[in-house]
């Protein structure tokens, strides 16, 4: 029987700007290694400008992703939830890690404003991946 790949979900409100970076980051540092998803609250009708930019001087391409509504399913096929400013609206389920981080939200901001909470963003997923695979046979 196959080992299941950890799956992650970002939440953010629009998931137009850091959930997207997570997820993206996530996506390219992972490869098929892991499972991601990204999703808000209340999505925006398009990804935030400035993170596109911001995501495409670090070599990934968000030109194309759409922001897309959070579901309980998406929620439970998750192993690890990484709540980006999405307050009550994500629901919560026995046996999943929940990770709040903490960032400032790039909407509004220009690409000056939004590096640094890239950087953050990768390196916290940096982080979390290692984590993931060392807990892995």
């Amino acid at each position: 029987m196959p080992e299941s790949k950890p799956s992650v979900l970002f939440v953010c409100v629009h998931n137009a700007g850091r959930s997207q970076m997570g997820a993206a980051f996530l996506a390219h540092l992972g490869g098929d290694r892991v499972e991601v998803r990204s999703a808000g609250s209340a999505p925006a009708e398009a990804v935030n400008p400035a993170a596109v930019e911001a995501m495409r001087e670090a070599g990934i391409d968000l030109s194309h992703q759409t922001p897309k509504l959070l579901t309980t399913e998406a929620v439970q096929a998750s192993d690890v939830v990484i709540t980006m400013g999405c307050g009550d609206a994500c629901p919560v389920f026995p046996g999943k890690q929940y990770l709040d981080w903490k960032l400032a939200d790039p909407a509004g901001r220009g690409i000056d404003a939004v590096r640094p909470i890239r950087d953050e963003i990768e390196r916290r997923v940096r982080a979390l991946l290692d984590e993931l695979l060392t807990d892995r046979p």
